[in-house]
């Protein structure tokens, strides 16, 4: 199926206007706050002061002067932000007039806004049950702009989800520390040991799309539930009270499990849903990010 650039160029257009409306100076400032540099620079040498730390002492420079000097360093600020988003069959549904694709591309472009008002690098990998896409980390606002329009542009796939493929792909390409936005609903299994490796390597943060049609079933009476990445239909007799009361505790069991996991495995969690503004989602994750920092 061909792409309509007109209809995909007025998207971007939407969605950068709805960016704008969403980013302040708080969320820009806040982005700066949380989010570390890759380490520290040497900036240059300076005389010994009473109380600088002697394990800075700039040994070369103090033998060529006979005069003590110490280093001093700055934090590197610039980043590298790489965004992993999932374009799996099942980001297509959504009940609420967003599918969980259309919110994925939203909050990657938000956050891609942001990083680029910070002069971060930006990348993007977009990935089903392979990679889809790859944009290697690049500065400036043509790159985001590149980026947002390459996670719209993206057709509607009936393919599978392979999450363990997409972090692969990471560890094979990305060799320095970088924040990695991993956007996906992670219907996925047996992730975790490769999930667990990447957020010791790198600052992972899991944004989670959910849709609430997910999380419980409406009493319609039978209805045909087609999976879009196993391509199986099931009948669901959706007035039955006990069938609905199972598939909503079972999401639930998963949801609590997944978020859980997350946290062990040292990842920051940012829930977003199809039906709830993401904005305050965003602010709770800096808020305590910076928490934590203190």
């Amino acid at each position: 199926m061909a792409i309509d650039t007109a209809a995909l160029m007025k998207e971007v257009g939407r969605i950068r206007i709805l960016t704008r409306r969403l980013m302040d100076d708080q969320l820009s400032g806040d982005y700066h706050s949380v989010f570390k540099g890759q380490g520290v620079e040497f900036d240059e040498s300076r005389p010994y002061q009473p109380g600088d730390d002697v394990r800075k002492i700039d040994w070369n420079v103090t033998a060529r002067t006979g005069i003590p000097h110490v280093k001093r360093f700055n934090e590197e600020r610039e980043l590298t932000i790489l965004f992993v988003v999932d374009v799996s069959g099942s980001q297509s549904f959504g009940s609420e007039g967003h599918s969980k694709a259309m919110r994925a591309a939203e909050i990657t472009a938000l956050l891609a806004m942001t990083a680029l008002q910070n002069q971060d690098k930006v990348g993007l990998i977009l990935f089903s049950d392979r990679i889809v896409k790859m944009l290697p980390p690049r500065k400036g606002r043509t790159a985001v702009q590149r980026l947002v329009r390459e996670v719209l542009a993206t057709e509607e796939t009936r393919e599978g989800t392979d999450i363990k493929a997409a972090i692969r792909t990471i560890s094979a390409t990305q060799h320095r520390k970088a924040v990695i936005f991993f956007v996906s609903d992670f219907r996925d299994n047996d992730f975790e040991r490769e999930f667990s490796m990447l957020a010791r390597r790198h600052d992972v943060i899991a944004c989670s799309i959910t849709d609430p049609a997910e999380q419980s079933l409406p009493k319609v009476g039978l209805v045909e539930l087609f999976d879009p990445e196993t391509h199986e239909t099931i009948l669901v007799d959706t007035s039955s009270k006990a069938i609905r009361k199972a598939f909503a505790e079972a999401e639930a069991r998963r949801m609590e499990t997944l978020q859980k996991r997350f946290i062990q495995m040292g990842a920051d969690v940012l829930n977003i849903s199809t039906k709830e503004p993401y904005i305050k989602a965003v602010r709770e994750l800096f808020h305590k990010r910076a928490l934590k920092r203190r």
